[in-house]
């Protein structure tokens, strides 16, 4: 692959990790959760425009957009985006987003830190206790880091990857495009005291790494599923 743009990847990588550990260091999180909560919850955690626009039609949304990478990967793309990736790039980088889509999320089910709402602070029953303090529970029902919302959106990193040898434009603005809808649902959470900002910024930074290591390791993958078959072309050869 080309060492340039993984050498651009990784310091993404590296600066973003930076960028959180510092969040994490300043303690933030709780603060900015304050702007929009008190004694008496959260005022934007069902009002229609969090909770049903950009939380339930987000996710909507996102479905649409998954289904329409699909189409394009068994079609090998609309009109005018045609030249490009092959279609068997275009159905990896599906399976890619797929993976990052259940992935992240998952690490929800094993995380003990609570959400916002659930803080007694904010009327709640929970203690806040820093999500990277493992293992140490906060006395709610936790399961709430990271960001799944935001996932819907930054698991789309694929799609700049899988365009920028190809159409360096389009995918730059593919980029530009997951990672407004990636914070405006992760404003969305905040607001409704659903996440911390450290929550959604971790998932953005998950789903960039992990994008970033399937497009590290394609070239490779590639030669290992086409071998078997190079193999048998090789011996169909041979003289009897």
């Amino acid at each position: 692959m080309n060492r340039l743009l993984w050498k651009r990847d990784l310091g993404v990588a590296l600066g973003g990790l930076a960028a959180l550990l510092l969040w994490e260091a300043l303690g933030w999180d709780l603060p900015l959760a304050r702007l929009f909560g008190d004694a008496r919850g959260f005022a934007w955690q069902h009002a229609w425009f969090t909770s049903f626009l950009l939380h339930d039609v987000g996710r909507i949304a996102a479905a649409l957009a998954l289904g329409a990478l699909a189409l394009d990967a068994l079609r090998g793309g609309p009109a005018g985006v045609r030249s490009g990736p092959s279609r068997r790039a275009r159905a990896g980088w599906l399976a890619v987003t797929i993976a990052v889509l259940l992935l992240v999320p998952a690490l929800k089910h094993v995380s003990r830190t609570s959400c916002p709402w659930s803080l007694a602070e904010f009327g709640g029953v929970a203690a806040y206790v820093p999500h990277w303090r493992l293992g140490v529970g906060d006395g709610g029902p936790g399961r709430c880091f990271p960001s799944g919302h935001a996932v819907a959106a930054f698991a789309f990193f694929g799609a700049y990857f899988l365009w920028r040898r190809h159409r360096p434009r389009l995918a730059r603005g593919l980029l530009a495009a997951v990672l407004i809808a990636g914070l405006v649902f992760g404003w969305a959470q905040l607001a409704r005291g659903a996440h911390y900002a450290s929550h959604v910024l971790w998932s953005a930074w998950w789903c960039w790494l992990l994008c970033s290591l399937a497009d590290l390791l394609r070239p490779g993958l590639s030669r290992l599923r086409l071998r078997p078959y190079a193999a048998l072309a090789a011996s169909a050869r041979e003289p009897p």
